[in-house]
């Protein structure tokens, strides 16, 4: 038997929202073998593998398959890490190394967009209105559809909704992934709303990187049987 953790991520105003994460900080216990079922089974759009606690060595999977790099796990498991005593300053996946860090009750990792190298990349489509994003069904029949409206652009906040039925995902509550390639493509500091409730802070880093943060929170620790 082992436990893993039940993280909210990128949790809005008024604790809405959030894209729950399952992390498994003793990672190394589920086999490699295992791990796509694992991740199916528990249901969450996104789980974490701690490989090495000590330095930082996660793997993270869709229920379709394994990630380089994604954005909500990087952000959820530094958080994570952070609250149970092993706060790191960079996390290593296999698109390289991600430096992460806290400021106020944001916790921040910086990427590059080219690590978002997954089967299927957004198909990013901008709507007049956040009513038009507001009336869309909960599901796509494109492999993925980011769509997205300006709801204040001179102050850079944005509504969007993500559909990335490629990853077996219907809908996805927050995708931190997805707001490194829209941080790559507005070029400037963002502040997104997605889902039902979710917010995403986003800002240019150095070099052409992307910087995404967010609030996070500690939904449960649950029993895993080995």
């Amino acid at each position: 038997m082992t436990k893993f953790h039940v993280v909210r991520v990128f949790v809005g105003p008024g604790d809405t929202g959030g894209n729950e994460l399952g992390v498994f900080l003793d990672g190394a216990v589920i086999p490699q073998d295992r791990r796509l079922a694992v991740t199916a089974e528990l249901g969450f759009s996104e789980t974490v593998f701690v490989d090495d606690l000590a330095t930082a060595q996660i793997a993270i999977y869709v229920p379709t398959a394994e990630l380089p790099f994604a954005g909500h796990p990087t952000v959820g498991t530094s958080w994570l890490l952070a609250e149970v005593g092993r706060p790191v300053s960079v996390l290593r996946v296999p698109a390289g190394e991600v430096p992460t860090w806290r400021e106020g009750d944001l916790t921040w990792i910086r990427a590059r967009p080219a690590w978002v190298d997954f089967p299927v990349l957004p198909h990013f489509v901008e709507y007049a209105t956040v009513g038009e994003v507001d009336a869309l069904p909960g599901h796509s029949s494109k492999p993925w559809l980011y769509a997205w409206a300006w709801k204040d652009e001179s102050a850079g906040r944005l509504r969007s909704r993500s559909f990335p039925t490629w990853a077996g995902v219907a809908e996805d509550e927050a995708g931190g992934a997805a707001a490194v390639l829209m941080g790559a493509r507005l070029g400037r500091a963002l502040m997104i709303r997605q889902g039902v409730g979710s917010e995403l802070s986003v800002q240019p880093g150095p070099d052409g990187t992307v910087e995404v943060g967010g609030r996070c929170a500690l939904v449960e620790v649950r029993d895993y049987p080995t």
